[in-house]
């Protein structure tokens, strides 16, 4: 028996090359080159192309909104950017245990109840979804009960399925399970992961049913499989949080319908996956007491003013190369507030360790975070605390000053409408009328600001 021939491809940008190599030659990509077995073509390389559809202009073509439906959670269809879209293709990653297979058979549950909903599982049996829907009380009939339930991993019979059944939305479940005899190598393998999600989005769009997937994440916390997986489907989500904890965060990192920033948050209890309609209550500490190193920061995450607790803690350095740890909050970027604050407000901590973190286990990307960052610094250097009920926001440039961030509005009534009662704010974030029960302070340079927390 000839032995199969063998190719690698790169699981960074799917390019292919006959000997395996260290750095992929296509995107220099390390270590990312996996063996996989080479496909022949069925067709002529001459063969006549499909006829293409007819050019026209921008001007000519009518703009429409996309029509949407409820996914029957109100977080999930946030995240989304407002609901299911026909044909539209979801990919979900997140670690295992945290929760994707859960809320997607809450969310089919409640679509089942007016729409045709298929739940297809390449993992668990048929008894072991229905077991799942029976602990989170989805299994009567009208309650979830008339979801379908499909337990295979072959793509040709899904596809099938979906073709005589003809449902509204389809889940799989997971798509690194998923194979066609198309192909020769195993269930997982970068061809497979890649050639099913194509087929699988090529059959959305022609049938208009929504299609998600379910995908496995590496120890880096990336997908599992090609890159091109993330470039042919319409929306990527991501579970983010602590598999220890209750609390789970959703965030959209591609959205071809909507927008990337918004973020779903929800608490895992006995019954699912439930919404958090207020958020900013997880990522607030309740101290009996104002303590030295806190500040509560106002950020934003798509249209959500979010109040976050920072913590930091300065102490004497026991090593002659001080540490700089952040949890939450980018690392790079503390070590360079720290060289700010030495520079213009001449307050040093190069014999300190400075550890930071974002309570609730939520991640801070925005520089907006700056302001809040450095008063909770000089708050635990000076082991003095901020007064009670402050907020703060504004990015820190290198010169010192305090940039504007944006909806800063927003932000000034959602800490209002919290009980806070004292914001430190950029001068251009300033608000035209006052505000009830909150004193706001504007400042424009780093120095200014930490002066104001020392008046008050």
């Amino acid at each position: 028996m000839a032995k199969a021939k063998t190719v690698y491809i790169c699981t960074e940008c799917g390019g292919q090359t006959p000997k395996w190599a260290g750095q992929c030659p296509h995107c220099n990509g390390w270590n990312s080159l996996v063996e996989s077995v080479a496909q022949t073509s069925t067709g002529h390389r001459y063969q006549a192309l499909a006829k293409s559809t007819p050019v026209r202009k921008l001007a000519e073509i009518e703009a429409a909104d996309v029509p949407r439906f409820s996914s029957g959670v109100s977080e999930f269809d946030r995240v989304l950017g407002g609901g299911l879209v026909a044909g539209g293709v979801v990919l979900i990653g997140g670690d295992p245990g945290i929760g994707k297979s859960t809320l997607l058979l809450q969310s089919l549950a409640h679509l089942a109840r007016e729409r045709r909903a298929l739940y297809v599982s390449g993992e668990e049996s048929g008894a072991q979804i229905a077991l799942r829907a029976q602990r989170l009380g989805l299994g009567a009939a009208g309650d979830g009960g008339d979801l379908d339930l499909l337990a295979e991993i072959q793509l040709e019979k899904i596809l099938g399925a979906i073709e005589s059944e003809k449902p509204d939305v389809v889940v799989i479940d997971s798509i690194q399970t998923i194979y066609s005899e198309a192909l020769s190598s195993a269930p997982g393998s970068v061809a497979q992961v890649r050639e099913c999600a194509a087929q699988l989005t090529r059959s959305a769009k022609q049938t208009g049913v929504t299609v998600i997937l379910v995908g496995h994440v590496t120890k880096e916390g990336s997908l599992a499989g090609p890159r091109v997986l993330e470039h042919i489907v319409d929306t990527v989500l991501y579970f983010e949080g602590d598999t220890h904890s209750s609390y789970r965060l959703v965030r959209a990192f591609k959205n071809r319908f909507g927008a990337v920033n918004e973020l779903g948050v929800f608490a895992m209890t006995e019954k699912g996956l439930r919404g958090v309609a207020n958020p900013s209550a997880l990522f607030l500490s309740q101290h009996e007491q104002s303590v030295p190193g806190s500040c509560v920061l106002v950020t934003q995450e798509g249209t959500r003013p979010l109040l976050v607790e920072v913590q930091a803690l300065v102490d004497t350095a026991q090593v002659p190369n001080p540490r700089r740890l952040a949890v939450g909050l980018e690392q790079n970027r503390l070590a360079m507030l720290l060289a700010v604050m030495h520079r213009h407000a001449g307050i040093a901590c190069f014999d300190q360790d400075v550890f930071l973190n974002a309570v609730g286990g939520v991640k801070i990307s925005e520089p907006a975070a700056d302001l809040a960052v450095l008063l909770a610094i000089h708050s635990s250097l000076r082991n003095k605390p901020l007064p009670r009920g402050i907020v703060a926001f504004g990015e820190v440039g290198l010169a010192g000053e305090i940039r504007p961030s944006p909806r800063g509005q927003d932000r000034l009534k959602e800490a209002a409408k919290l009980g806070f009662s004292i914001a430190i704010i950029p001068k251009a974030n300033a608000p035209k009328q006052p505000i009830d029960g909150l004193e706001v302070h504007a400042v424009d340079r780093l120095e200014h600001a930490i002066a104001v927390v020392a008046g008050l």
